[in-house]
């Protein structure tokens, strides 16, 4: 079996199995290295080697884990919370249920799908805005699930569309890399070609909201009295400096391109202006730290995962294996190249890191079987996105789970991994064909 297969299936298995990810994704590591050919030792070598490029993500997270513990001191959340169950507990509650759920599935889908064009900071926002939020959906009864489902949607629908942000960064991949397998093309064309693809995922977030998850979910709640939620609420003042806060961590991502910096500018904002008492600090920036040291873990173990799998060779046998088996019939062809990324991106944790594997020899391959450009356009680019929703060791799911997650009531694996992939790997493995053989 290749080598790619049995590593993701182990790393699959075990992850549902409830073993850690991070143990997971190592022994998944050495299976697929060994089964590749790979001695014990190199095995080990390249998967250490690897670790260093999670670093950088790592300490990000960390520093973002800070950031949002320091916001959460403010009084931020207890104002939150104390103002929503004021609308809540009163007559015409259903309604206003109602009314307050939909308010903030629709806040967090608006600012998932920001975060990738418009304003991009990628997940920065999860950490900050979700856990204050967490009182009020467990007043609700909102299912996490569906908020995990929302946010991955918005997470991964408008790069693969749309030619703005982190989307300019993964058409310019697409159309980098299919240029040097020997196909030039014009990057207008991308959103022509994966429209019907990301329609997939329209459909898939609709069954989430309406079907799947639109039963109330019960979550313990800590007594919570409006009073004396009311009286530790912030101060105007302290609202102001956690405006000024969070614009500062904006303006310093976006400047420098660094989270890292831009959550060190945000803190030193609610330093400097008093929100943050100097002697309280180290404890909360140590507490937020350890909220994220899981997702910096993660990341860093999946970079020696990724590391191992490319040192076997197995992608590129894998991707040619497809070619020579589908020969005769395109159809098949196109489903087997769209489900070999999606086992390559499930493995790696990144699309954008999936399109230089497979283009140099999909592009050709589909070229052989008579594909249109357009055709070819939507099949590097699905079979890119495919697994970043479910992925264990993506963005679009430590993302979530992060903030959902800070009060231990929220599983990684079942609670956001499983209902993502169920929800957007499905349709897009669909819709993602129906495109391929629609513009052939």
């Amino acid at each position: 079996m290749n080598a790619v297969i049995v590593a993701v299936l182990v790393m699959l298995v075990l992850s549902l199995l409830r073993v850690n990810v991070v143990f997971a994704l190592l022994l998944g590591a050495l299976a697929g290295g060994l089964s590749g050919g790979l001695p014990f030792m190199d095995t080990v070598t390249a998967f250490t080697e690897g670790l260093g490029a999670g670093a950088e993500i790592a300490l990000s997270y960390a520093m973002l884990g800070g950031f949002a513990v320091a916001i959460s001191r403010t009084g931020i959340p207890e104002l939150l919370v104390s103002t929503v169950l004021k609308l809540v507990n009163k007559e015409g509650e259903t309604t206003r249920e109602g009314l307050a759920k939909a308010l903030i599935i629709f806040a967090l889908l608006i600012m998932a799908i920001f975060s990738q064009n418009l304003i991009p900071i990628h997940i920065a926002f999860i950490p900050l805005l979700l856990p204050p939020m967490l009182h009020v959906m467990n007043e609700l009864r909102i299912d996490r699930r569906l908020i995990a489902s929302v946010l991955t949607f918005g997470l991964t629908a408008p790069y693969i569309l749309l030619p703005y942000g982190f989307g300019l960064i993964f058409h310019d991949i697409v159309a980098t890399q299919m240029e040097l397998a020997g196909m030039p093309i014009d990057m207008a064309d991308i959103p022509r070609a994966m429209v019907i693809p990301v329609l997939g995922l329209v459909v898939g977030l609709a069954v989430a909201v309406f079907i799947s998850y639109r039963r109330p979910r019960d979550y313990h709640i800590a007594h919570t009295n409006i009073e004396e939620l009311s009286k530790k609420a912030a101060s105007k003042k302290d609202i102001a400096v956690t405006i000024l806060a969070l614009l500062a961590a904006l303006y310093g991502q976006i400047t420098t391109d660094s989270m890292i910096i831009g959550a060190l500018a945000g803190i030193l904002v609610l330093y400097l202006l008093g929100a943050m008492k100097w002697r309280d600090a180290d404890d909360i920036l140590s507490s937020g730290m350890r909220m994220m040291a899981f997702i910096g873990f993660v990341i860093i173990a999946a970079n020696g995962f990724a590391s191992v799998i490319q040192a076997t060779g197995a992608i590129e046998q894998l991707v040619a294996s497809v070619s020579e088996t589908f020969a005769g019939n395109r159809g098949l062809a196109a489903f087997a190249m769209l489900v070999a990324g999606l086992l390559v991106t499930m493995g790696i944790g990144s699309s954008f890191a999936t399109i230089p594997i497979i283009a140099a020899i999909f592009v050709p391959m589909s070229m052989e079987f008579g594909f249109s450009t357009l055709a070819i356009i939507s099949l590097i680019g699905t079979a890119g996105a495919l697994g970043d929703a479910g992925s264990p060791a993506s963005d679009s799911t430590l993302g979530p789970t992060a903030g959902l997650n800070v009060d231990g009531q929220h599983n990684h694996i079942w609670d956001t991994c499983v209902p993502t992939f169920l929800h957007y790997n499905i349709p897009l493995l669909v819709f993602g064909w129906i495109a391929i053989m629609w513009l052939a």
